[in-house]
C-alpha cells in the first residue's frame, strides 16, 4: 500500500501538483505514519490564524528527518507539534499501485510520480496531533521535543531560520511565519509584528 495525506475530502484520483521542488508530482509513502506530518502545513495554518492574506501555492514547512529508518519529527520552537497539528483534521488516502512511481532518493519509503494515482481507500483523521502521538507511542515515529534539543541543534536552528528568512524575500507568507514563530532569532522581540 501507498499513502498520501490531504486536508481535502472526497478525492478519487490523486493528481500531480506543484510542490516546493517546483515539479508537478504526487508524493506518497509506503508507511502510513510517515504521511501524518502532511496533514497540516504550519505556514498555512499560522497565516490563516493571524489573518495574513495570501494568493497562490503555499510554501511547505517540514521540521522532520529520518533516524534509523523512522520519521523523526523535531520541534524547532516550544510546543511546535501541538501548535501545528492540534485540532487539525484531514484524510489519509491509500493506493495499491502508483503508475510511473519511482523511489524518492532523499526521503526513505517515499514514492513520487508525475501521473494520476487512483485512490483505493480513505481514512478520516479527526486530530492530527493525537494521531502523531499515537504513532510515537507505538514506536512508529520519533518525536524530539524542543526541550530535548542539544545546543548544537539549537544553534543550527538559529542559523537556518536566519538564512531561510533572508532567502524568502519573495515569499511573504513564509517570512510572516518565521517572524511570528522565531521573533527572538530574527530580532523582532516579543513576536508582535
Amino acid at each position: 500500500m501507498f499513502f498520501h495525506a490531504s486536508p481535502v475530502s472526497g478525492i478519487q484520483v490523486l493528481e500531480p501538483n506543484i510542490s516546493n521542488h517546483g515539479i508537478s508530482r504526487v508524493y506518497l509513502s509506503k508507511k502510513r505514519e510517515n504521511v501524518l506530518v502532511y496533514l497540516s502545513n504550519a505556514i498555512e495554518k499560522y497565516c490563516k490564524e493571524t489573518g495574513f492574506a495570501h494568493e497562490g501555492p503555499w510554501q511547505k514547512w517540514a521540521s522532520y528527518g529520518f533516524y534509523e529508518g523512522k520519521l523523526r519529527l523535531d520541534e524547532y520552537y516550544p510546543n511546535a507539534i501541538w501548535d501545528t497539528y492540534k485540532d487539525v483534521s484531514g484524510y489519509i488516502y491509500a493506493a495499491d499501485t502508483v503508475p510511473g512511481g519511482e523511489e524518492q532518493e532523499d526521503i526513505p519509503d517515499a514514492i513520487v510520480t508525475g501521473e494520476p494515482v487512483p485512490v483505493l481507500d480513505c481514512e478520516y483523521v479527526p486530530d492530527a496531533y493525537e494521531a502523531i502521538l499515537k504513532a510515537a507511542e507505538s514506536g512508529l515515529i520519533i518525536i524530539r521535543r524542543y526541550e530535548e534539543m542539544t545546543e548544537q541543534m539549537l544553534t543550527w536552528i538559529q542559523r537556518t531560520v536566519k538564512r531561510q528568512y533572508e532567502g524568502a524575500e519573495d515569499i511573504p507568507t513564509y517570512r510572516h511565519f518565521l517572524r511570528g514563530k522565531f521573533p527572538e532569532i530574527l530580532g523582532f522581540g516579543d513576536g508582535n509584528v
